[in-house]
């Protein structure tokens, strides 16, 4: 090894124990450090909890520069931002609901100070804004995580992420880092070519994951079985449900039974969920019930158990929500339940995801009116948006919404983000001189004023994020009274106040226009089609199979794998077989050894199994001539 590459690796694993307290990197860790020092463009598939983001962290650190991360997950960004900060590194992040000013001066601090990382989430590329003062930053890396995203192959394609091929325009020598835990080989090939990758490197980490036992159970008493596996497998776990409702209700019957268990759904606000998670993530509460807006980003290594009482969309969604038992390399158990009802419903929701053009053109008129839109105008205009009330007012199905709304994302005329919490924000837009001449003058905002100032410093160079709350409590007043404040140094463009938000984000990227005038590309519509058509029916293989459960998913991702896993339940079940079958074929040499008997006396005799079972290993040794039938007597064929 030279010495440059050896000072290389010496410094990546100084940066790894000094920020992140490892001696160590966890496989194919290192070896993708190292090719993006080495500038090359680079893809690494590896599975949920794998330790993607110390992947991209370690070698920013070691470059000039500043790494732009671009993940859709929000809450995920806002997470590692505060746990880079912690440790001393500066990082910021820019998402939808941000107001314009907020994002000039985040990006001024990228251009001007001393931010290590810049998270985005990918809707923000559509701005004009952001694109042209990337182009001013000294970028060091661009890692792009959740890559499968940007490939129309894959499970989640998301259109926002077409726009992250536009960043090679802007630093065409910056590498790329394309992070994902699950890709089949299409979708591998299609991130590359998406992302226009130059002489690029793929590092793929096995996705057999050893210690998992994989279970799927056609099951008509689910509730019964789930109870019963519980009980039975202690430790702490996940039960996944598709309806807010259901999480409530079962929940609950948990709880009945005598099982901590809590429910989690996007419907819920970010104090409640924020509260939840952590009772969970602490163990005082034993059993999550959740859709799957909860677990992505969630690192807790002792899950013992994740329970699916229905069927998910994909085995790529499947094996990402599985993944989340048993990180620590003990044993876990993913076991997906399912019944006839289930399957159809599948099939049901496939079609439905592939709404007709005019309900397109339909959703696309009903949001204008909706936010009240006026023809002509509306571009770049941001609102909340609550899916759940917009359906209802217009009396149309949730689920083709959804669908249309993401076409209506892909071909650029509208951007939506995912629902996460946004604090208030707050800072000053005059100089301190001005604010001490206000405080003289006013005695009503006099102590306000006093508690930001002592509680919050750059106030006047940046937002804040302020608890209205903390400061009713401080000032010993209302809640009402400190917004009516806050609300009033803005009136008095003293300041800027940005109350806090929990919704999802929808921005009109074009001004509107007549619906009859709506460009869809329905051919692209009709490739989606076909490509979810294929995960559904992947999904019903799984159920089917014959094959061992691992080597049924290692294979679904292009991963050739012929060894059993001898875990699963189908292993086991062939296990359960084996054994009976040599312990009944013991039994039957024993009982012939003694004398040849018919077929009602040597059935007799046996002790394991079932009729059935008997007769089927009298049979199979009758075909192989271990035993031999002569005159309606069987004999033990002594010459084996």
């Amino acid at each position: 090894m030279d010495e440059a590459r050896l000072n290389m690796e010496n410094k990546s694993l100084t940066i790894l124990e000094q920020y992140w307290g490892y001696t160590a990197f966890r496989p194919l860790q290192e070896e993708i450090i190292n090719s993006i020092l080495a500038g090359r463009d680079t893809l690494a598939l590896m599975p949920t909890g794998g330790g993607k983001s110390i992947c991209f962290q370690v070698p920013a650190m070691q470059m000039a520069g500043i790494c732009i991360v671009i993940s859709p997950l929000v809450a995920l960004m806002k997470d590692q931002v505060e746990t880079l900060r912690k440790k001393g590194i500066d990082a910021i992040a820019i998402f939808s609901g941000m107001s314009r000013r907020e994002i000039d001066i985040a990006l001024d601090n990228c251009i001007y100070g001393r931010i290590k990382f810049l998270y985005l989430a990918p809707e923000r590329l559509y701005s004009d804004l952001v694109r042209e003062r990337i182009r001013h930053m000294k970028v060091s890396l661009f890692a792009v995580d959740e890559a499968h995203c940007i490939s129309q192959w894959g499970y989640d394609f998301r259109p926002s992420y077409l726009q992250l091929v536009g960043l090679r325009e802007l630093h065409p020598s910056v590498p790329f880092l394309a992070l994902t835990a699950t890709a089949t080989p299409d979708v591998v090939q299609d991130i590359q070519d998406k992302l226009g990758f130059v002489g690029g490197q793929v590092f793929r980490k096995s996705f057999r994951r050893s210690n998992l036992s994989y279970m799927a159970l056609a099951e008509d008493d689910k509730m019964g079985r789930m109870l019963r596996m519980i009980q039975k497998l202690g430790g702490v776990g996940v039960v996944y449900v598709r309806s807010r409702r259901e999480t409530q209700e079962i929940a609950r019957f948990l709880v009945n039974h005598g099982i901590s268990a809590e429910s989690y759904h996007a419907g819920l606000d970010a104090a409640t969920r924020n509260a939840r998670q952590d009772a969970w993530m602490g163990n005082k509460v034993r059993v999550m019930v959740a859709t799957n807006a909860f677990g992505m980003g969630i690192d807790k290594p002792d899950v013992r158990f994740v329970l699916h009482l229905g069927l998910p969309d994909s085995l790529e969604a499947y094996y990402q929500e599985a993944g989340r038992a048993g990180r620590d390399g003990k044993k876990a158990f993913p076991v997906l339940m399912y019944d006839q009802a289930d399957r159809e419903r599948l099939w049901t929701n496939y079609e439905a995801s592939f709404p007709p053009f005019s309900f397109i053109q339909k959703v696309y008129h009903h949001l204008g009116n909706y936010f009240q839109i006026a023809y002509g105008a509306g571009k770049g205009v941001t609102f909340d948006f609550d899916l759940v009330d917009f359906c209802k007012r217009y009396q149309i199905d949730v689920y083709p919404t959804v669908s249309a709304l993401k076409f209506l994302e892909r071909d650029g005329w509208i951007a939506v983000s995912e629902a996460v919490f946004i604090p208030s924000r707050f800072k000053f837009e005059v100089d301190y001189q001005e604010v001490y001449k206000f405080q003289v003058q006013s005695a009503k905002y006099d102590p306000l004023i006093k508690l930001i100032l002592r509680s919050y410093g750059g106030v006047f160079d940046f937002y804040v994020p302020v608890h209205e709350f903390e400061f009713a409590k401080k000032l010993k007043t209302s809640y009402t009274a400190v917004v009516e404040m806050l609300s009033g140094l803005q009136k008095l463009q003293l300041a800027s106040y940005l109350p806090k938000t929990d919704a999802p984000q929808l921005e009109f990227l074009q001004p509107r226009v007549d619906y009859k005038n709506l460009y869809v590309d329905t051919g692209f519509i009709a490739e989606r089609k076909k490509v979810k058509e294929g995960q559904v029916k992947a999904m019903y293989a799984y159920l089917d199979t014959k094959r061992c459960r691992s080597i049924t998913l290692q294979s679904y991702f292009g991963e050739q794998d012929d060894q059993a896993c001898g875990a699963c339940d189908l292993c086991l079940v062939r296990k359960h077989r084996a054994d009976i079958t040599q312990k009944l074929t013991e039994e039957v040499k024993n009982a012939l050894m003694g004398g040849e008997k018919d077929i009602k006396q040597l059935v007799d005799d046996l002790t394991i199994g079932d009729d059935s079972t008997r007769l089927s290993v009298i049979r199979s040794l009758l075909d192989k001539e271990r035993i031999v039938l002569k005159d309606g007597y069987y004999r033990w064929n002594t010459d084996f």
